[in-house]
């Protein structure tokens, strides 16, 4: 055996060690997942060399497996793999010399083999361990026949060296937990670490390993992996379940398959929102051959899509020294797009394929959409046709059916306006016009999302020579106009007179017009435009606006046809009495309103008992 060496570790810079065992990871416990990694990566390696005929078989009893145990009394933190080890000379290059990269140094020798799977950076990634470590030690023997190996440091600049007898293939690394890391002492935190963090690695992973019967924590085979023609409905679910604790089915999912011009595979899930408050953003997963890297990385997920559950693996995703973020270069672009495209792709072939399923899941669906309309123009261009809306029927219709025809230059010169698309935001506020629309055989659409505000401006803004779109409050007297008579002119002229007199201390235009609807009296018809402003600026903090409100006083009706030739007095009763009605089927009455409604109220009451008296 040879003599016991000592030596320093060689570092770039001086006082370096400090900021590794500090600063090299955002969270510290993701110095489990870079052991681990360490280790199927050894293992990878191994098989690899097996393939290549370069290194023996190993017996067929057998199993590649990586070993976690924990030890409260010694207070370590142990993990065993049974992969290609180190030699004496290989442990001096690849653990003493900080950010020296065995996986590239493997790969380089072996790249017309191929190195699929080899994702460890063992020299830096190694280090990771005295984020939560006083000391380490690493036990190797490599499977050439060179004597095992026994590495120690306690992370400060200094290591030793020398022969042991480890009898077995493969490397142990011996953390000694530092004071105050007594929380990786517990099984259940160690099992919870390699579920999140080494849930889909391609070797079983035990902790506390007692015997053949033990279970692994992790999955080696995850669905993501297969054939999506090879996947059965129960196993989509099952698989989301398991990977997301949601037991409740998602609603469909899309499964990620390609191999050129990069290789990525996975499966993106549509939850069930349970209501309309509960946007939450989902977990988009990203692995890199099938180790965890982190969640919802803005770069290869797009915004929006991070509203979905879903597990992507990348092997081609370029990652810097800690592996938890990306460089934000082409190849990512592109993914990005991909995973997109293939969103988008799955909508419309359900939309084609599946109307009926397609339409009972666009409740919880179209907040995906829409948003993915509004963030990415890729998106919307592709997926526009197929985005609906519900009638006052109850029946979905695709919105861009209800659009008119492009309006000419010319058309647009002289400003005529394209076709107006109505629509309901609150249904039972808006009853009293939705009833009058359906009345008039016109239509109109739910838009009662918290997004559709903001949807139809964008709308409008994409297709401006299309479309506009106005509140079923806010065009009543064009909507519902019905033909007037030769003498109306100066019939609503007497009218809106008698009007304007009786309501000149309330904050409102009058304007009479003869509806369809005979039996109504007065509606509250509110400017689109200066809606939306007042809207907006509530939106921004930016204060009160007033509406503008217009009476559209209906001269079809037989109240308020008799009004002008009441008493002054009584005018000014009927007309309010006909405000109020009409103010109660657009909003709330304010105290001050209500307390007027209610007086008015009160005195018809006493007038009616006095006649039948």
């Amino acid at each position: 055996m040879s003599a016991k060496k000592e030596g320093n570790i060689r570092i770039s810079s001086e006082n370096m060690m400090p900021i590794i065992k500090k600063w090299l990871y955002s969270d510290k416990d993701i110095f489990l997942r870079e052991i681990v990694s360490n280790a199927t990566d050894a293992i990878t390696k191994y098989r690899k060399l097996v393939e290549l005929g370069s290194a023996s078989a190993p017996s067929a009893e057998e199993k590649y497996c990586v070993k976690i145990s924990v030890d409260k009394d010694a207070k370590t933190l142990t993990v065993e793999d049974n992969g290609i080890g180190m030699s004496e000379e290989e442990v001096e290059k690849y653990i003493t010399q900080i950010a020296f990269s065995g996986a590239a140094d493997f790969l380089s020798k072996y790249e017309k083999a191929g190195g699929d799977g080899i994702i460890g950076h063992f020299g830096l990634g190694f280090y990771s361990a005295y984020m939560v470590s006083e000391n380490i030690e690493i036990f190797t023997k490599s499977y050439q026949d060179t004597p095992a190996v026994h590495w120690e440091s306690d992370g400060n600049s200094t290591y030793s060296i020398e022969e042991c007898d480890k009898a077995d293939r493969g490397t142990k690394v011996v953390m000694h937990l530092a004071a105050g890391e007594e929380e990786f002492l517990e099984e259940s935190t160690i099992r919870g670490l390699v579920r999140k963090y080494c849930e889909f690695m391609p070797y079983e992973i035990y902790v506390n390993y007692k015997g053949k019967d033990d279970k692994p924590v992790n999955n080696i085979s995850p669905l993501y992996l297969k054939n999506p023609a090879d996947c059965t409905e129960e196993e989509y679910k099952t698989f989301y379940r398991e990977t997301f604790s949601d037991y409740t089915d998602p609603l469909f999912w899309v499964h990620l398959n390609m191999e050129y011009p990069y290789r990525l595979k996975g499966i993106l899930y549509f939850p069930k929102v349970r209501n309309k408050v509960e946007l939450e953003r989902g977990k988009v997963k990203l692995f890199c051959n099938q180790v965890f890297i982190a969640e919802n990385i803005k770069e290869v997920i797009p915004e929006y899509l991070m509203l979905l559950n879903g597990v992507i693996d990348c092997p081609d995703i370029p990652l810097n020294v800690s592996r938890s973020f990306l460089q934000n270069d082409r190849q990512v672009q592109k993914i990005s797009k991909y995973v997109a495209k293939k969103v988008a792709d799955a909508l419309i072939d359900l939309f084609n394929k599946d109307r009926e399923k397609y339409e009972k899941c666009w409740e919880d669906t179209s907040m995906f959409v829409k948003f993915g309309c509004l963030k990415d123009e890729d998106f919307y261009q592709k997926i526009k046709d197929v985005i609906i809306y519900k009638n006052l029927a109850g029946k979905y219709v695709p919105l861009t059916s209800l659009f008119g025809a492009e309006l000419t230059d010319e058309e647009a010169k002289e400003g005529k306006q394209p076709k107006a698309v109505y629509y309901v935001s609150d249904e039972n506020l808006q009853a009293q016009y939705v009833q009058m629309f359906k009345d008039a055989g016109l239509d109109a659409v739910h838009c009662d999302n918290y997004l559709d505000p903001h949807f139809i401006s964008f709308m409008e803004y994409k297709e401006p020579r299309k479309v506009r779109f106005l509140r079923i409050d806010a065009d009543v007297d064009e909507a519902l106009k019905n033909a007037a008579d030769e003498n109306a002119e100066s019939k609503n002229g007497e009218i809106e007179k008698a009007f304007t007199a009786a309501l000149k201390e309330k904050n409102v235009t009058v304007k009479v017009s003869s509806l369809k609807n005979a039996d109504i009296p007065a509606v509250i018809n509110v400017d689109e435009f200066m809606r939306r402003m007042g809207e907006m600026n509530r939106f921004y903090g930016m204060g009160e606006m007033p509406p503008q409100l217009t009476l559209i006083v209906n001269a079809a009706n037989e109240s308020v046809r008799t009004l002008a030739s009441l008493p002054e007095e009584r005018q000014k009763f009927v007309a309010e009495q006909i405000y109020y009605l009409a103010l109660l089927s657009y909003r709330k009455l304010t105290p001050d309103e209500m307390k007027a409604f209610t007086a008015n109220n009160m005195q018809l009451l006493q007038e009616y008992a006095a006649q039948k008296a």
